[in-house]
């Protein structure tokens, strides 16, 4: 430890003589605060320090700056504390999460020369300081001192005893302390155990819950985009009907897996929201044409809201406000009687806030078990009712109108029925052209001024051929397939293709691998790449398209989806509704209102 005392002195500039709009000098107010501590570096070198760590401490900055920690830490011969201190550094390097050494003594370097060491009593506090992109950039070192208040328990106890005395009141309080801050190291021990368990078990779920996204949504895409190709084709009755419940079923897993993974986003906070103005009768309307199918096979009628006036609105983000109302409304239906209703009822509240009820006229639900409505996975008694379901519905939708600024609520008697309502912020309109709505130019085929090539990079045979059934809207287009990473690197460089669709996992390389390679090689490293994967979710997406990809489409395919994609990537898009050329007030409700009006 560096024996230099006393610490530097500044002279203070003039009043007002920072210039007006100057960025305030950090390292003074840093240097300036009360607290004692000092800034590490991730080397564990001393880089800042507060006037008050050099004053509590007896130090210089000439003497501590550009030192590690352990060579200046005051302390008694003893190297457990250095020890100690070492560790938990560690534990905030590994882990990027805070630790606390409980109270211990230090001997620090006397006031004058010749004077006894003096002895303070310390809890050490080390706190993680992530960067961009969260690594650990520095971490904090606190020093909480408690050395008052050990000494006023000292003083209670007959004060300090000449040296060479029996142990006494003084010197078991000194042994109570040192026990006292072994049990608080063996908590945090034990807290930092269970945090590690914590953790562990999540990243678990996490990854079980991405597995099986992905493992059925391989198979989920070739059932969908075959059923949506057949269901344009001229068949009979019966088969449209065999081929709408095959839709009807698939699109009920893929919502079983959205839902688990918007839970799961919700639950690490990082779903993200499109907010904008809701037509709420609109909307409702919409959702109502979506269940009366299944109303109609239960018996029930459902009653929509009275239009006012003047269209309401909502500040909510479409597509998760749709996905709510379709979840009350299919509740509503499937926990009602035959020849039962669902009444619909929109009106303000207080506070510029808009309520939505559905109640219906259904079996009610006891008023011990309403508390348990909203936890994930809790159906109550809907299994032996035969009543579908995964019980996931109600807990992501009042975590997704509590993601938007909303609240929500319900009211039930038993054997008379029940009342769910939600409520959020009302808005003003935004203006959106018919236009939008006339002609879907994006899916209707036609040809390119110039011939295209696209690679498709894809190891199951179903997919490539559904993608090769809907590029026939792009006669333009010759689609080469490639069912192995390196025959498709091969495939690029001698083809030099216009576009690639590649998937992410394939028999001999990762997708991100291909993608690497293709970027490094001069021949191919300009070739526009879409990934076309069943991995949905969030951190992937965004870390593909930081590194290049022009976009990231999910499977099952989203047939217009895709030959928007193709068309952008391939620059053979043009202006019209839908495109991003002819977007001009609000591109993104213009093509959600706009999929809303083509696919329901």
């Amino acid at each position: 430890m560096s024996s230099h005392s006393g610490d530097e002195t500044r002279q203070p500039g003039p009043a007002g003589a920072r210039p007006a709009g100057q960025a305030p000098d950090f390292r003074i107010l840093f240097e300036a605060i009360p607290g004692a501590c000092c800034v590490l570096d991730p080397d564990l070198v001393i880089i800042a320090a507060s006037d008050a760590y050099l004053r509590d401490t007896r130090t210089s900055r000439a003497g501590i700056i550009g030192r590690p920690i352990t060579e200046v830490f005051p302390d008694r011969p003893d190297p457990s504390a250095i020890a100690t201190l070492r560790a938990s550094l560690d534990i905030v390097r590994s882990d990027q999460v805070t630790d606390t050494i409980a109270v211990d003594r230090y001997d620090i370097p006397a006031a004058g020369p010749g004077g006894d060491p003096d002895a303070r009593y310390w809890s050490l506090v080390n706190v993680p300081v992530p960067g961009p992109g969260h690594p650990l950039a520095y971490i904090i070192h606190w020093l909480d001192d408690v050395t008052d208040y050990v000494r006023s328990i000292q003083d209670q106890a007959g004060g300090e005893q000449p040296a060479g005395a029996q142990p006494g009141r003084v010197q078991r309080i000194e042994a109570d302390l040192v026990a006292l801050s072994q049990d608080l190291q063996q908590g945090n021990r034990t807290l930092r155990e269970a945090n590690e368990s914590l953790r562990g078990a999540y990243n678990a779920k996490k990854d079980f819950l991405d597995r099986l996204s992905h493992e059925f949504r391989t198979p989920l895409n070739t059932i969908l985009g075959f059923g949506e190709l057949l269901g344009r084709d001229g068949l009979s009755a019966e088969h449209r009907e065999w081929i709408t419940m095959t839709v009807q079923a698939s699109r009920h897993l893929v919502q079983l897996m959205d839902e688990a993974g918007d839970l799961a986003q919700i639950e690490d906070r990082t779903l993200t929201l499109s907010m904008e103005a809701v037509p709420v009768h609109g909307l409702i309307a919409d959702v109502i044409e979506m269940v009366r199918p299944l109303a109609l096979a239960e018996g029930v009628q459902i009653d929509p809201p009275p239009r006012p006036a003047v269209s309401q609105y909502i500040r909510a983000d479409e597509q998760r406000f749709r996905q709510i109302m379709l979840n009350l409304l299919s509740n509503a239906v499937k926990y009602n009687y035959p020849g039962g209703r669902v009444t619909i009822i929109v009106d303000d509240q207080p506070g510029d806030q808009l309520r939505v009820s559905v109640t219906d006229t259904g079996r009610g639900i006891a008023a011990r078990d309403v508390g348990r409505l909203f936890l994930p996975f809790e159906r109550l008694d809907a299994a032996q009712a035969g009543v579908e379901g995964a019980g996931l519905g109600l807990a992501l939708s009042r975590d997704l109108i509590e993601a938007m600024g909303g609240t929500t609520g319900v009211t039930s008697t038993q054997g008379e029925g029940s009342t769910f309502w939600i409520e959020l912020p009302a808005t003003e309109p935004v203006a959106v052209s018919q236009l939008a709505l006339d002609r879907d130019v994006i899916v209707s085929s036609r040809a390119y001024s110039t011939g295209k090539t696209v690679l498709y990079v894809e190891d199951m045979v179903e997919n490539f051929r559904l993608v090769e059934q809907i590029l026939r809207q792009r006669p333009s287009v010759t689609l080469l397939p490639a069912m192995l990473a390196d025959v498709a690197l091969d495939l690029a460089r001698q083809h030099c293709p216009d576009m690639i669709l590649l998937d992410l996992r394939l028999p001999d390389m990762p997708g991100e691998e291909v993608l690497l390679r293709l970027r490094a090689d001069a021949r191919t490293r300009d070739i526009p790449v879409v990934i076309l994967s069943a991995d949905a979710t969030p951190q992937r997406i965004d870390q593909l398209r930081a590194n290049g990809v022009v976009d990231y489409l999910t499977k099952p395919i989203d047939v217009r989806s895709l030959l928007w994609t193709v068309d952008s990537a391939l620059g053979e898009a043009r202006p019209g509704p839908g495109a991003p050329g002819g977007e001009t007030q609000q591109p993104a409700l213009v093509r959600r209102i706009f999929n809303a009006h083509y696919y329901r």
